[in-house]
């Protein structure tokens, strides 16, 4: 079987899209909010535990095939998950969690629901494995810009086996009540569905509830080192469920001989030290964000459909101002240097409303690009009017 991929869009001036992402990644004093990625961890536990597991020559070594048992037990400690209900696995990154969950949870007649705005990547597999996806448009205020429960309820039918909740949202920010979470996990008890609760951007939230904690055996949670540990070039993730819910995940590992060593031992280094810098960063996180408001409150024709967010990115609504997002990315990044994205990367409905921008950077970062912001628009549709 030949899998279909959407072609991502080259952006002006690269051949090929992994020439741009090689451009941005070499691009040293590129201000970075087009990824999420964290560029506020300054840990040294995470780097010692790096260079430690360098010098021992660690790497030698195939790791055990579901990972270190220390880190499989301070992932379950993080989320407060009973080990004696839960298994974890170790992946080379959340999105190798996501493939495995749904590949083995999704066959071809039956369906899932997930909403767009979303990440597509997530709503691709899910087309690969099921039927078909029903992506629900979530881009309004009646709904809060999230799945609600009643949403939910309206799109189940008989052949639905999967809900993707990404939580809080990407590319949104929004986040569920416990109210909202208890909720849904009934709807998935009653309906034998599987919750496919993405929390990669958890950490970042002011409140946060796992569904895991109210349907233990119809939830299977995706984990992340990538943003909250700033570990996103190390790759590493997990996978948690039940153990009835583990056995065809686990028989699906294509990484038999384990995931990354020298990741690992970082892994557990952030996990053991979390409390003493965890708060710095959510704390410049809401800081930033309040500057981009201030940017956005100033610049005639955008708003922000969520604010505050609950994530380390927010979504900039831009059509108001008669430009495109992929002109205002583009300008940002080529006269500029701010790396920004627009909204077709997460939503097939919305994505020429907005543009996303991540703010897990320095401050001084921020007030650069609320600096720009509006000239870029003013800018833009002066050109537009020659």
């Amino acid at each position: 079987m030949v899998f279909k991929k959407k072609e991502k869009r080259v952006p002006n001036g690269f051949d090929s899209i992994n020439d741009f992402f090689d451009y941005t990644y070499k691009k040293e004093d590129l201000i970075w909010m087009g990824q999420n990625t964290n560029h506020l961890q300054k840990d040294k536990h995470i780097e010692d535990a790096l260079i430690t597991a360098a010098k021992k020559r660690d790497y030698c070594k195939y790791p055990p095939p579901e990972g270190f048992p220390e880190l499989k037990r301070l992932i379950l400690k993080d989320l407060d998950l009973n080990p004696n209900l839960f298994d974890v696995q170790i992946t080379s990154s959340a999105t190798e969690s996501l493939y495995l969950a749904i590949s083995t949870s999704l066959y071809h007649v039956t369906n899932t629901i997930a909403s767009d705005p979303g990440y597509l990547i997530i709503n691709n597999f899910c087309n690969r494995f099921g039927n078909h996806v029903k992506e629900v448009p979530i881009y309004n205020e009646e709904c809060g810009y999230k799945l609600t429960p009643e949403l939910i309820k309206e799109n189940i039918d008989m052949e639905t086996k999967l809900i993707v909740l990404i939580d809080p949202l990407n590319p949104l920010g929004t986040a569920y009540t416990k109210e909202e979470i208890k909720e849904i996990a009934e709807i998935a008890k009653e309906n034998n569905i599987i919750v496919l609760h993405d929390i990669t951007y958890r950490d970042f939230a002011r409140d946060h509830t796992l569904v895991a904690k109210y349907a233990p055996e119809h939830t299977i949670t995706i984990y992340s080192f990538s943003k909250i540990f700033g570990m996103a070039g190390l790759r590493i993730g997990a996978v948690i469920c039940s153990p009835d819910l583990m056995r065809p995940i686990r028989a699906s590992v294509i990484n038999d001989l384990g995931t990354n060593s020298l990741a690992q031992e970082a892994a557990i280094a952030g996990l053991e030290t979390k409390d003493k810098w965890v708060n710095d960063i959510r704390e410049t996180c809401f800081r930033n964000q309040k500057i981009i408001k201030e940017a956005v409150d100033e610049t005639p024709g955008t708003f922000l459909p969520v604010y505050p967010s609950d994530a380390n990115m927010m979504v900039i609504d831009v059509s108001g101002t008669g430009l495109k997002p992929v002109e205002i990315s583009e300008y940002l990044l080529q006269e500029k240097n701010i790396f920004v994205r627009e909204g077709n990367y997460t939503s097939k409905l919305f994505g020429e409303k907005y543009i996303r921008v991540s703010y897990s950077i320095p401050t001084e970062e921020v007030m650069e690009f609320k600096k720009e912001f509006k000239n870029a628009i003013l800018t833009l549709q002066e050109r537009k009017k020659e």
